[in-house]
């Protein structure tokens, strides 16, 4: 039998694949994608399988080639869609959610265009373009049902995101995403939490709350703490360990956040807290509501309260207008800031948003220089802090193919609470991931840290129950991790933890 042969079915049933673009809030979505297609009767396609049933593009519109790499992509699959009679392709996400006139006229092969508003939708959808033999286009304005109410297809049996927000409220010039996700509309937190308990029921040890604008949480709902209050909360969860959260905003971040960061224990030492750029008036320019000393200030109150915080960033290189000493500003802020890890990008243009009509682009050739020396810098600092971890005795939480060059290094991987990447020498008893091991720090590279000596301690966990139990499910059976809307008041009570199973 040929791979197309083996991917048009899974004892009988239609399979599909999402291929995922762009941010963590899309990585979320396509759980959800998948969830729905899985309640609707499809099975994921086989690892390998030359093409699914269904294919679904979940989209990015931020970079300036996505709509490029996106037909690519279209036009790829359209000779394998000829040859193969009832096969269909979905685009949905953010560049659906803006090009939802054009992209079918461009790819009229695709079967359906969904935005950002209506993932719901996506099986429905699905069966009238089958059924009608027409093209299905449909984007909702506004949000119709927020996404943590539909099914999920999780990836991690012990991790998950929980999505407290969607959209956003800032005007930033170089972002189109409050334009195609809308205005920031708040969940409710007993709904957080009832979820995050559900997810802690089946196993879940790990949670990042999840929104574009985090800690801008409970603004749609009138309370200037509900974030620092919901993080708290989390703290009271029997059975959740560790606490993330992802992108907050300098502008709303507050002293009651720091102080629930501090003391709050499972709440982790670890804070993304994106620049952007370090000259006032370039942040000026990107409509940044902050300005340098201001973001300073957060990251010095932030190291006092939680002095092993590791704190990550984003930083722009290139915006338009951007001078030889607002660069300079920057490398300043890198320099008093000491980030543990800063994901760095050269400024493109992103169609629709105010910065692309700007004056003062940046050449290229000058873009790509400063970017360099910005990662030189960067590369030595973050090398510098983690040779701060050498000696230092960590809990990990084992990780699941985390590590490349785990298997002939004979090493297993996991996440230091701080979040840094941890290789570390493979126990002689079974460790799986979800489980948590303690390790010495031996050794030290720019971007993860080794612990060569044996492992001091194994804690299995539920975490690690939950991913066994589900392997052994899909090797029986090729579903996922299912987990639709929680169900209304106290959860169900979790399994009695075996002896030195428990909690920090």
């Amino acid at each position: 039998m040929s791979s197309i042969d083996r991917s048009q079915s899974v004892g009988g049933t239609r399979t599909y694949e999402v291929r995922t673009y762009g941010c963590q809030m899309n990585v979320h979505d396509s759980e959800r994608l998948s969830g729905l297609l899985e309640d609707a009767g499809y099975v994921r396609a086989p690892e390998g399988a030359d093409a699914a049933d269904v294919v679904v593009f979940n989209t990015c519109a931020v970079r300036e080639n996505a709509d490029n790499k996106l037909y690519g992509n279209l036009g790829h699959l359209a000779p394998k869609k000829a040859a193969r009679p009832g096969m269909q392709i979905a685009v949905g996400g953010c560049l659906a959610q803006k090009d939802r006139d054009t992209i079918v006229k461009r790819a009229p092969w695709v079967d359906v265009v969904f935005g950002t508003h209506n993932i719901g939708k996506l099986p429905v959808l699905l069966e009238r373009a089958r059924v009608q033999e027409e093209a299905q286009v449909e984007i909702a304005e506004s949000l119709e049902a927020f996404p943590s109410t539909l099914p999920t297809r999780r990836e991690s049996a012990y991790a998950a995101w929980v999505s407290i927000s969607v959209g956003c409220n800032n005007t930033c010039t170089f972002c189109i995403v409050p334009a195609l996700r809308g205005k920031e509309k708040d969940r409710r937190p007993g709904d957080i939490l009832a979820e995050i308990e559900a997810l802690v029921a089946e196993g879940v040890s790990e949670i990042t709350l999840l929104g574009q604008n985090v800690n801008a949480y409970g603004s749609d709902i009138g309370d200037r703490e509900a974030f620092s209050k919901l993080l708290r909360a989390c703290g009271k969860i029997d059975g959740l360990e560790r606490v993330r959260f992802t992108s907050p905003h300098p502008r709303d971040f507050t002293d009651d956040v720091i102080a629930a960061m501090a003391e709050t224990p499972n709440v982790m030492p670890q804070l993304h807290m994106p620049l952007q750029s370090g000259s006032d008036p370039v942040l000026k320019a990107m409509r940044r509501s902050y300005r340098q000393e201001r973001f300073l200030g957060i990251i010095e109150k932030v190291r006092a309260a939680i002095p092993h915080a590791a704190i990550s960033t984003d930083i722009i290189v290139g915006f338009p207008g951007e001078t030889e000493e607002d660069f300079e500003q920057t490398l300043h802020v890198v320099r008093e800031a000491r980030f543990a890890q800063a994901f760095t990008f050269q400024y493109s243009k992103r169609p629709g948003t105010p910065a692309a009509e700007m004056d003062g682009q940046i050449p290229k050739k000058v873009v790509q220089e400063r970017y360099e020396r910005l990662v030189a810098l960067q590369e030595e600092i973050s090398w510098e802090e983690n040779k701060k971890q050498v000696g230092r005795t960590l809990e990990l939480m084992v990780a699941e193919g985390e590590g490349r060059k785990d298997d002939t290094t004979h090493r297993l991987s996991g996440r230091a609470p701080d979040n840094r990447l941890v290789h570390f020498t493979k126990p002689d008893q079974e460790v799986r991931p979800g489980d948590v091991v303690t390790v010495e720090i031996t050794y030290a590279a720019p971007h993860h840290l080794l612990a060569e000596g044996p492992v001091l301690d194994v804690r299995r966990t539920r975490a690690g129950d939950a991913w066994e139990k589900r392997n052994a499910a899909e090797k029986a059976k090729p579903v996922g991790v299912m987990l639709g809307l929680p169900k209304i008041g106290a959860p169900e009570p979790l399994p009695a933890v075996a002896s030195g199973c428990g909690c920090d």
